[in-house]
């Protein structure tokens, strides 16, 4: 029998091979590699963050309990206090990461910088699958000169991994890398490779790279495809694993960039202004049981190669072939899979340049987020598995739990439609003529308002401590356009939120539905640019919400709905005309150049700037791709 031909790979260094065992979830593993964790006083900020959040949602449980038990507490009202608990814990939880988050920034001193560790070999690993070209190649381009420029005894080397399919948009990769590999210096380490088969998706081109050439770099940054990153960033970012042996992985927190229509920049303002204190919040109580996000995290590849290869798992609903299905949402499953073997793995907020782009639309993000809706519910059937420590579960639980929110708080806003007043004027005494089975809960204008005034204040209440301790989080008023502007974007920003957030607990509500039912969603590439969606499709899309609005409506016009639900109503009647205005490019008009404005706006740090530029220069180079590749 002929041997195999060696794997050939033009534009790659030779093999380096690393093994890379699938795990068993059924058996418990520890890496006789990983040199253990050291005690920590994490416990002390877990009950700092949690025993509020419990705390406030027992209060609220005990108000509604002696509110319903007027007349006897019956199943129905039962349920429906366990439901209001539910939902409502995770907002307290929310405030609860949020107050320790600012907390510790604004009483934080100065961190000193570590001694420098041992000098790394690190790989930066770009997997991309039919992206845009000149934006992959133009990131990589200004992350290799910032590198370059940067004084750092690490070595780097940058790798895009193609899963492309499609062969306009491949023979483009390769013009951009040619052009590349002409342009930089020889010293400066770029290869490329493309698969011929996309087995696996990301994770069997990671998992490829890992097993081929894994064994010659001592970690490996892994980016998204819209992943940029300073060289000041990367290489923090290296010294912190450098130092820190126990350390498996480290996951910077990183900040959103690009943003031009509405939509965009709403997500990016909120992403800098509360972001900051909710990433430094769960960095301080989950310590060494970090998570993982997929993208901009360095990860020490031994560790990830022994204790990270992930298994096919059997589907949600039991459907598929005996092969078992693909993990979709890899990246939390990794982050536990590494703690389970005696690795730490760590936020670290405090790295600034880690950026990544944002979905323009409100159709475009829904379509992602109907992708990782898949793949985190998928966290429930491995919550079970063997060795996973407590709070690596609790992020698959949560993971999975912000998906079912949307379905709790939808069923909570079909009670309150159907209660009415409570009295004589419900939806099921309306239409039946009957005495209901029901007995309502009496809506009082009181209770209303009080439900509405608390439930509000604690949905802002995050917002309102990221936007009072601004200064604290290393962003200055300044940078935002001056005091005026900063609280214009502050309301805009609040406004805006609130009109979208009954379409998005909508659609969410639908991805779960889908999800249960095993109706699969396509993992396409992101859209990074506006998407153009006529009238037409915004109302397919959109038909569910807009129908529910309009009922709403309807209902209270016949005074069988109560008045309290009108800014959902609004929202959800409004959902076409709001879907247009998500994608309502800002940098069109001056006036609105930098509405909801960040320091991304208003002076774009130099590693975005030449990243623009290169990804300029390209797109003249190469010309643009055909219509079906884009």
């Amino acid at each position: 029998m002929t041997a195999p031909l060696p794997r050939v790979d033009p534009y790659m260094p030779p093999h380096a091979p690393l093994a890379h065992p699938v795990q068993d979830l059924r058996a418990p593993y520890t890496d006789k590699a990983a040199p253990g964790i050291a005690h920590t006083r994490a416990w002390m900020w877990r009950l700092a963050t949690f025993i509020p959040a419990f705390a406030t949602t027992l209060a609220l449980v005990a108000a509604f309990t002696d509110w319903f038990a007027m007349g006897g507490l019956n199943g129905f009202e039962i349920a429906l206090v366990t439901l209001i608990a539910l939902t409502f814990f995770w907002i307290s939880l929310s405030v609860s990461t949020v107050t320790i988050g600012v907390a510790r920034l604004a009483l934080s001193r100065p961190a000193t910088a570590p001694k420098p560790g041992p000098a790394m070999d690190v790989a930066l690993l770009v997997p991309c699958y039919n992206e845009v070209p000149w934006d992959v190649f133009g990131n990589a381009c200004a992350m290799l000169e910032e590198l370059d420029a940067h004084p750092t005894g690490h070595r780097y080397t940058l790798f895009i991994l193609s899963d492309t399919r499609d062969a306009a948009t491949a023979e483009q990769e390769l013009r951009a890398f040619a052009t590349l590999r002409a342009r930089l210096p020889d010293h400066i380490r770029l290869h490329y490779r493309r698969r011929a088969m996309n087995t696996d998706r990301k994770v069997g081109n990671l998992a490829d790279w890992v097993e081929n050439w894994g064994g010659a770099h001592d970690a490996m940054l892994v980016l998204d495809a819209d992943s940029l990153m300073s060289g000041a960033a990367i290489v923090a970012l290296t010294d912190e694993l450098s130092t820190d042996a126990s350390a498996g992985l480290i996951q910077s927190v990183p900040q959103l960039f690009g943003a031009e229509t509405v939509f965009a920049r709403v997500q990016q303002f909120a992403s800098t202004i509360y972001g900051a204190g909710l990433a430094e919040g769960l960095a301080t109580w989950s310590d060494r049981e970090g998570n993982y996000w997929g993208h901009n995290a360095i990860i020490r590849t031994a560790a990830f190669a022994s204790c990270a290869g992930l298994p096919k798992i059997r589907p949600l609903m039991g459907r598929g072939t005996g092969k078992g299905a693909l993990i979709l949402s890899h990246d939390f499953v990794e982050a536990g899979l590494l703690r389970r073997a005696g690795w730490g793995v760590r936020f670290s907020p405090r790295i600034k340049g880690s950026y990544e782009e944002v979905p323009a639309t409100l159709i475009d993000y829904v379509i992602r987020d109907q992708r990782w809706c898949q793949g985190n519910l998928q966290h429930l059937k491995l919550l079970a598995s063997r060795g996973f420590h407590g709070v690596s579960r609790f992020h698959l639980f949560h993971g999975a739990i912000s998906y079912l929110l949307s379905p709790m708080w939808f069923a909570l806003l079909m009670v309150w439609a159907l209660i009415g007043t409570g009295t004589e004027q419900n939806v099921i005494r309306y239409f039946s003529g009957l005495n209901p089975q029901v007995q309502w809960p009496e809506m009082t204008v009181v209770h209303s308002s009080a439900l509405l005034v608390f439930m509000y204040g604690m949905l802002l209440a995050p917002k309102a401590l990221g936007a009072a301790a601004v200064g604290s989080i290393g962003v200055r008023i300044a940078e935002l356009g001056g005091p005026i502007r900063f609280a214009a974007s502050f309301v805009s920003e609040l406004i805006l939120s609130i009109l979208y957030a009954p379409i998005l607990m909508v659609q969410q509500t639908l991805a779960v539905l889908r999800t249960t039912l095993g109706l699969r969603v396509d993992w396409k590439p992101q859209t990074r640019a506006a998407g153009k969606y006529s009238v037409w499709s915004m109302l397919k899309f959109h038909w569910l919400e807009t129908v529910a609005g309009i009922g709403l409506i309807a209902g209270m016009g016949a005074g069988i709905v109560s008045f309290w639900l009108l800014p959902i109503a609004v929202s959800l009647a409004m959902a076409v005309p709001l879907s247009a205005l998500s994608g309502l490019n800002l940098t069109r008009f001056r006036a609105t150049a930098r509405a909801m404005g960040t320091p991304e706006v208003y002076a774009a740090p130099a590693i975005i700037r030449a990243a623009k530029a290169h990804r300029a220069e390209l797109r003249a180079t190469l010309g643009d791709l055909p219509d079906a590749a884009e």
